[in-house]
């Protein structure tokens, strides 16, 4: 059926053949590797193993910002690695965390002792040091103080839960606002962004804010599993006595009610992400805010996700001018942006319900 539909769009269908076929190597060119030292290639293939979501399109970014991003990725890839290591103690991992943008400047720093997935990061850490040094000055700068404020904001919450909703916007600042800055400031020092990209702080944080939220959002049941616990109290202690009481599902009707809640709290980020977007000049790095936003969010595991990204994909290509998937030259970067939040929003709140309903189904037949 949605062959015959196609038929009757042949110059879209024209254009969905030749992107198929070669127009999508525009959009994420291959890497050339062998023009990279030993220890980067080291790098980009930590980059390929720690990270679905942002390997490729790190990979597509144009001239040095490629690895100047690839380098803060491991870097907050690895810091992030200690704050989520529930086999260290608090004490621990305070002062590690306090002093990790340190360790960029010394060469043989290395942290053995953890259990987490992604430890190959922080055993060898002196190869994603060494890289880091090599980078451009103005680069450097910006990752040691991104690295240094996240740190000491992971720091804070390690021994206390988010209380308010404020609370919930100062976690999500420390652990992805920062990241949104950072980026940006890489962007412009790169100069293949405007100045302007990296000036204006509060819309770069909202960026990383509204991913941060709708992975919190998501992520609920695989927290409470580990023992974290990343939802506002003030908003869930208006249904229910303990967050982990969604999980009953004699709870359902009133784990939606708080859903939505705080999907319309995420929701209060989007005018400043669009008008972040809209800013973007440079292909490449449009590519890299934008993408993951829509097929490297959707898990393979999810068994939509082949029907998700059908509908998304017709989203897509029925409002783009002349169906030029992914090209700023023929389209209104607003009003994508706009149809592309939305798309991967909705996917996010209708998985976490089927989620939900899913195991309320299942409990109720056990």
């Amino acid at each position: 059926m949605e062959f015959v539909k196609c038929l009757g769009h042949p110059e879209e269908f024209y254009n969905l053949v030749r992107f198929r076929i070669g127009g999508k190597r525009k959009v994420m060119p291959k890497m050339d590797q062998d023009s990279l030292s030993s220890s980067l290639k080291t790098c980009y293939k930590y980059l390929n193993q720690t990270s679905r979501s942002f390997a490729a399109v790190i990979q597509a970014l144009d001239g040095e910002m490629r690895n100047a991003v690839c380098i803060f990725y491991l870097v907050l890839r690895a810091l992030d690695t200690l704050e989520d290591d529930m086999t260290l103690s608090v004490e621990k991992k305070v002062p590690l965390l306090h002093n990790f943008h340190s360790f960029l400047y010394q060469p043989d720093w290395r942290f053995t002792e953890s259990k987490e997935k992604d430890r190959q990061v922080l055993e060898d850490f002196p190869t994603i040091s060494l890289e880091f040094r090599n980078l451009a000055e103005k680069y450097q700068t910006v990752i040691a103080d991104i690295c240094r404020r996240m740190g000491i904001g992971m720091a804070e919450f390690l021994n206390k839960h988010v209380t308010s909703e404020q609370e919930w916007d100062k976690y999500c600042h420390y652990v992805a606002g920062l990241v949104g800055i950072g980026l940006s400031r890489l962007f412009s020092a790169s100069e293949f962004e405007d100045a302007l990209v990296g000036e204006d702080t509060e819309r770069a944080n909202s960026m990383g804010l509204f991913l941060q939220k709708t992975n919190i959002i998501r992520d609920y049941l695989e927290d409470q599993q580990e023992g974290r616990e990343f939802w506002p109290q003030e908003v869930w202690s208006r249904y229910v006595k303990k967050l982990g009481d969604f999980a009953k599902p004699e709870n359902i009707d009133l784990a939606v009610q708080c859903l939505n809640e705080l999907i319309t709290n995420a929701l209060h980020h989007i005018p400043d992400v669009i008008t972040y977007l809209s800013r973007l000049r440079n292909q490449s790095v449009f590519n890299f805010c934008a993408i993951p936003q829509i097929y490297h969010r959707i898990p393979d595991s999810d068994p939509s996700s082949s029907k998700t990204r059908q509908i998304i994909s017709t989203i897509r290509t029925q409002n783009l001018p002349n169906c030029q998937l992914i090209s700023r030259s023929h389209y209104s970067p607003i009003y994508l942006s706009f149809v592309m939040l939305l798309a991967a929003l909705s996917w996010q709140y209708l998985t976490t319900l089927s989620q939900v309903t899913e195991d309320y189904v299942q409990t109720g037949e056990h």
